[in-house]
């Protein structure tokens, strides 16, 4: 197996962004269109980097219905008719036709090697076709829209949401803003605790694309790796740790709580929950002597905490 050094995993991000932004870092323009091959490159790279195959079978389209949806759809209408209210005819949706759907999002779910819609149990999350609107008019979605100040949209701009995942128990929901949905890969944000412990739509990544990636960052190599989970790590391993590897590039992953920095090395990565995840520091390795060998940088021993890939399960 050839080595792969995550510790360049940053500035492979950044070719890619500057590649689908259709031009060099710092100058490109984010509503330029771009070949969806170069916005999905990295994508298809780093799954096939931890083993992802295409499996060729089911998979989840993106006009599937929405099972938690539709259950509290139906609680509603049970209520409803329970009480001799009949709803509104006119009831307003959670779907604005008038905003256009971005180019990346329709990509994506279009890709041959979209592991989400080809292997959905690994991920832990809801998709949601097409994207509807926060505030949600029909009371579903609970999150609310942006605050009239905020740093995501200018004066006088559309304050929605347009959400297009949640969290497996919609405790976490990730969308990009109305007012950017004209843009082919708008940033992404997600509902969550802000630095101040307030429930807030923060950045979760720099757009549609990157997010995915992200998310595949998050869920594969768990599935695929070998893997080390450390419930808290001391300050002298965590300071090796920032010494010894390189940080990803990403903005860290919010979810349950969780505030997730991704760092890169030699077939390795660390995940650094610096919230209120279950681990501190979990490890992933694409063998178990990169792992051993972390460790060995680390200066921790692992010998008894290593556990093989829940991949390997499903091929004995």
């Amino acid at each position: 197996m050839t080595e792969i050094d995550y510790g360049q995993f940053h500035e492979w991000l950044r070719q890619a962004r500057s590649a689908a932004e259709g031009g060099t870092a710092g100058t490109a323009n984010p509503a330029a269109p771009a070949d969806a091959d170069v916005r999905w490159k990295l994508l298809r790279r780093f799954q096939e980097g931890w083993g992802y195959e295409p499996t060729g079978g089911e998979r989840w389209e993106r006009e599937e219905p929405d099972a938690h949806k539709t259950y509290v759809s139906g609680l509603k209408a049970g209520a409803d008719a329970a009480s001799s209210v009949t709803p509104e005819d006119d009831e307003p949706d959670d779907v604005d036709p008038s905003l256009a759907i971005p180019a990346a999002l329709g990509e994506w779910w279009e890709l041959p090697f979209n592991s989400f819609a080809d292997r959905w149990r690994l991920y832990w999350t809801n998709p949601v076709w097409p994207p509807t609107v926060r505030p949600d008019p029909t009371g579903y979605g609970v999150a609310g829209g942006l605050p009239p100040e905020n740093p995501f949209t200018g004066p006088s701009e559309d304050l929605r949401v347009c959400v297009f995942m949640a969290e497996d128990q919609y405790c976490n929901e990730w969308g990009y803003p109305a007012a950017r949905s004209h843009l082919a890969d708008p940033p992404v944000l997600v509902s969550a605790q802000d630095d101040e412990g307030q429930e807030a739509w923060v950045l979760q990544s720099r757009s549609l694309s990157e997010f995915f990636l992200l998310l595949a960052v998050t869920r594969l190599p768990a599935h695929y790796g070998w893997t080390v989970e450390e419930g808290t790590i001391a300050p002298e391993v965590l300071a090796r740790l920032r010494e010894k590897l390189r940080p990803m590039g990403l903005l860290p992953w919010r979810e349950l709580g969780a505030r997730t920095e991704f760092f890169g090395g030699p077939d390795v990565i660390v995940a650094h929950d610096t919230g209120y995840g279950d681990s501190e520091l979990v490890a992933y390795g694409r063998t178990e002597h990169a792992l051993e060998r972390l460790a060995g940088t680390l200066g921790v021993d692992w010998s008894e905490s290593i556990c093989e890939p829940e991949s390997h399960r499903e091929e004995e």
